[in-house]
């Protein structure tokens, strides 16, 4: 897989905005097969940015109606990536 296949969005949410403010994380949605070491490469070479740690956790999809049948969101996997002291996205600046 590439880069660009493991790293599919970023998560922009008050949370997420929060931890990139203090604690230097950025928040995306994965490939549901990628491992840690994969979404570390996959954010240094599309970001050019050193990585200290990933976490991962898989997010289950939410019971949602559909008119009088119910159906599920998809499953998806997240991870927070933390980044070194002194590094940054211009991407993510102003969000």
């Amino acid at each position: 897989m590439t880069p660009y296949h493991i790293l599919k969005r970023p998560v922009i949410t008050e949370k997420s905005t929060l931890q990139k403010e203090v604690n230097n994380q950025l928040t995306f949605e994965v490939d549901r097969r990628a491992n840690k070491v994969e979404i570390r490469r996959a954010v240094e070479q599309i970001f050019s940015v050193r990585v200290m740690d990933v976490r991962t956790m898989q997010m289950k999809g939410k019971a949602k109606r559909f008119g009088r049948t119910l159906g599920m969101r998809r499953n998806w996997k997240k991870a927070i990536v933390t980044l070194a002291q002194g590094e940054h996205v211009e991407f993510f600046e102003g969000v």
